[in-house]
């Protein structure tokens, strides 16, 4: 039996999602949901609803999981756990300052009404996350750094575009190169966000909207960009359309560490990521997560959950025996 899935947001995350579905066999987009009007929203599979998000509720039957893609800035902390009520839900919430309160949220309102929620899935917060906890786990002695990009972050454009007078941004996170050939190095250097990763951010303005202000709104943003050497950049939208269409992405995981009696033996684990569509990857890993979200509901599971709790053969359609014999 296929899982039935609903995506709520239909920007370039949704449209993943939506052919991440065409990719896995045991899934089938059931119906998307939008607060545009629905007759302007199309999509490429003729047998699913485009619908209006007020109309979720009506399908809280005919739905098996549902696929927020909305924004972290303000869509997900008010929509997941709402949708909560009505379905199995998985986010892409990507805020790490706020996540432990997105959590509690998800789950209250997931345990109040009998289903699963899966927040911060992705590949930071998500795979990246993972490999974190995979590595300190086994080298407890050592630091870990991550670093992203050079990339379009899809949370941090989606915070500019939400600035009174921005008509669409892009934003570019990008790694300090002297700072990563550090700690390749082994010199596990310590160091502040703003020594690893610097900003750049390109802007279209509304007619008429204050440069100036939004320039400073955008430097002043906490936990996208205060933290941060930013640049920005105002552009037309010939520009923006010509020179960044694309929604590249990717970054590094480090771990360095020691074992040994006198710790004489040193380590490092590495763990990279080269995407070519942020969206696309983010969207599949979603919808890995909305499979073991299906599984864990079906186990009676109820309540919030994140990349952390959930083990890995929940995400793969293969079951135990043909993961021991092909993966193992």
């Amino acid at each position: 039996m296929k899982a039935r899935i609903g995506i709520f947001g239909y920007g370039n995350l949704g449209r993943g999602v939506e052919s991440a579905i065409r990719q896995n066999d045991d899934m089938e987009l059931v119906a998307v949901f939008t607060r545009r009007n629905p007759k302007d929203v199309s999509i490429s599979t003729s047998t699913a609803a485009v619908c209006s998000a007020q109309e979720m509720e009506n399908w809280k039957d005919k739905i098996d999981v549902m696929i927020l893609c909305g924004g972290s800035a303000t869509d997900l902390p008010e929509q997941t756990p709402e949708c909560a009520k009505f379905f199995h839900v998985v986010d892409s919430f990507d805020t790490h300052a706020r996540i432990p309160e997105h959590f509690a949220n998800v789950d209250a309102a997931a345990k109040e009404h009998g289903h699963i929620g899966i927040i911060s899935v992705g590949w930071d917060p998500g795979m990246f996350s993972l490999n974190r906890l995979y590595a300190s786990a086994i080298l407890p002695e050592g630091k870990d750094y991550t670093f992203w990009g050079k990339g379009v972050s899809q949370g941090h454009s989606d915070a500019i575009r939400r600035i009174a007078g921005v008509k669409d941004a892009k934003q570019y996170t990008i790694p300090v190169e002297d700072a990563l050939a550090a700690v390749r190095a082994g010199k596990n250097p310590t160091l502040t966000v703003r020594e690893k990763h610097t900003r750049e951010c390109f802007v279209v303005l509304e007619e008429g909207a204050d440069a100036a202000r939004i320039e400073q709104e955008i430097k002043a943003m906490p936990n996208y960009f205060a933290e941060y050497d930013t640049t920005v950049h105002f552009i037309s939208e010939e520009e923006l359309r010509r020179d960044h269409s694309g929604i590249p992405h990717g970054g590094i995981v480090l771990r360095s560490g020691v074992t040994g009696s006198d710790k004489e033996h040193k380590h490092m684990v590495e763990y990279s990521l080269k995407l070519e569509s942020n969206a696309e990857f983010t969207a599949s890993v979603l919808l890995a997560y909305a499979r073991a979200a299906y599984r864990l509901s079906a186990e009676g599971q109820q309540g919030c959950k994140t990349v952390f709790d959930i083990a890995p053969a929940y995400l793969s359609p293969m079951g135990g025996e043909a993961l021991r014999a092909s993966m193992l």
